[in-house]
Formats: C-alpha cells, structure tokens, sequence
C-alpha cells in the first residue's frame, strides 16, 4: 500500500544516514515550471526518488502516472512525499488530501489561494508530524543572502521595484494565470516580493495599489503598488505583464551610504553600479536540497508574508479596466 503516515523511524535513520535510500516523491501538476524547473533539479538530487506523477495531461515517460492524488495512493506505490506544481487555486485541496494520507509537501510559489489556507495547512501539518514546505524560489537567487547581509548593516532611504515581462512568452496559454485566483501580474511580482520581505530588514506594509484589468479577465495584468519599510523608507514597485523584448527583473535599494542593485530576478548583485556577484541558476535545486533536509529533521517551513502583501493590494487596489487581452 502507499505510504500511509510520515517516514517510519527506521525510514528517517535512512535519511540521515549519507548514501541512504532516497525520499519516494510524487510531482503533482507537470505543467511548464515542473518541466523547465522541477524535474530537472529532481534529476540531479540523490536524496530523492521521482516515483510517481499525478497529470491530467497525459503520462511522463518512464515514471507511473496517475490522474490524481487518490489513484495514486490507491495504487501501491510507496510515497513519502508530494511536490505540488498546480495552479494555486486547487493547490491547498490537493496539499490537505496530501497531509491526511501521511506525505510531506512541498509547494511551488505561491503556496495557495489564500493566507487562510495556508494557516490551515500549516495546522494540519503539525498536528500529523509531517513537513510542510512553502518555497520562494526567487529567495534562493545567488544574490540575495548577500544583498541582506550588506543591507542589514545600513539605513535604507528607499526601495524601487521593476518587474516586467511578457505574459505570453513566459506563460504561453496558460489562461488560469488570469482568471480568479490565478493573481495575474501578481504570479511573477510575488517573487519580487518574496526577495523584498528576505533582504529588507524590517517589515513591509502595503499603502495602495493601481490595478489594470483586461475587461475579458479576472485578474489584474499589470499594477503598480506603493509600500512602505519601518518607519520612513518607501517601496515603490512596477509590475507588468505586458512587456516585450528582454524582462526585467530589478531591486533597487538606496541607502545613506550606496545603492544596491539586484538585476536578473537576483543573480546578479550590484553596489553602485560596480558587479559585485553574478552566478547560474541553482534556485530549485536549492530548495529541494532544503525539502530533504526538513524532513530529516522533523521540521516544515512555512512562509506566507509575500502572499499577505499580495491579498493587501488586492484589497486596498484602486481598480482600472483595459482593452481586452488575448493569448
């Protein structure tokens, strides 16, 4: 049968040990972040074991595939863990069928619909012994621990967001991106904010918010929101999805002694404008590194500030309509 509760106690010494048999995963929604992102970093972790997909969309090659979570489980096949690749607006249902038949949880950005989902998820992680991970791969861009290290040790006088791309380049046909709780322009500017609320020192507090809807979607495809960090400093912050040519992915932080410049969505540092650190891409390897770590050691990790943010512009946002959107 599946596995029916967290890692057996002689399961958990495996995972300690180095060289031990792997953590039995399961990717659930193999859309285009679990074919670009997910898989590949799976691919080269010995710590886990691809065992299962669950896919509407058809079979992987050389991996059983199931058409949900409840076939899979009914299935057999032994399952320690599920990494979770939907769309957030099925993804807390999917997360809590998860958690009640005894697997650990990874959940791709951002984590669900809503906070309140993710409290209750948290919850009922806890009370099973499971982990539960809720990732923020922008946090693990090779910029971002330094850039919070050097900010910590520094007034910050302003913050000034630029987050733009093309929707249909990097989100060819998906349409549930722009339908209600698909968070529109606010799927890629999440990430921002997940570095913002990672490398500033005291807390960010959204102030308002201009949203501009396409008049055949539910979601915003564009917005630009002011917040504000500590006391004084203002966070100002662009996002688009309707930018053409090369995206841009951009932190700009200026404080009483120099300005910082995160660029690439955080692989690149720069302190007034001199390179100070560039690196490839080791974002979801990283995180499943921290996924098989966490369940280890019996612990979760579980975040959902930059969502707040997110609901908070959503609820102070003034609302603008524009011309129709088509993919």
């Amino acid at each position: 049968m599946a596995n029916a509760s967290a890692l057996s106690p002689a399961r958990l010494d495996e995972v300690h040990k180095v060289g031990s048999a792997a953590i039995r995963l399961a990717l659930v929604g193999v859309g285009k972040i679990a074919r670009d992102q997910h898989l590949p970093a799976l691919a080269r972790n010995p710590a886990f074991e691809l065992v299962a997909a669950v896919n509407r969309d058809g079979p992987l090659t050389h991996v059983s595939t199931f058409s949900d979570i409840a076939a899979m489980l009914a299935s057999g096949i032994e399952v320690d863990a599920v990494s979770l690749c939907t769309p957030p607006a099925c993804r807390y249902e999917l997360a809590r069928e998860a958690i009640e038949a005894g697997l650990h949880v990874m959940l791709e950005k951002p984590p669900a619909a809503s906070v309140a989902e993710v409290h209750d998820l948290e919850q009922r992680a806890q009370q099973r012994g499971l982990t539960l991970f809720t990732t923020w791969h922008s946090r693990e861009a090779a910029g971002v621990e330094p850039a919070r290290e050097w900010l910590s040790e520094r007034t910050i006088e302003s913050v000034r967001v630029t987050w733009k791309e093309d929707i249909r380049v990097w989100h060819p046909g998906q349409h549930w991106i722009l339908q209600a709780g698909g968070m529109g322009v606010f799927d890629p500017g999440i990430n921002a904010l997940s570095i913002l609320t990672r490398i500033l020192p005291d807390k960010l507090t959204m102030r308002s918010a201009t949203l501009e809807y396409p008049s055949n979607w539910e979601s915003p495809i564009a917005a630009e929101v002011a917040m504000s960090h500590g006391s004084a400093a203002r966070v100002q912050a662009s996002f688009d999805f309707l930018y053409s040519g090369t995206p841009c992915w951009d932190i700009e932080v200026l404080t009483d002694e120099q300005t910082l410049l995160l660029a690439e969505g955080g692989s690149r540092l720069y302190i007034d404008e001199m390179p100070h650190l560039a690196a490839a891409d080791q974002e979801y390897a990283r995180l499943y590194q921290r996924f098989a770590e966490l369940i280890a050691a019996g612990n979760s990790d579980v975040d959902s500030t930059p969502l707040q943010l997110v609901a908070d512009a959503f609820k102070l946002g003034h609302r603008q309509q524009s011309a129709a959107f088509h993919f």
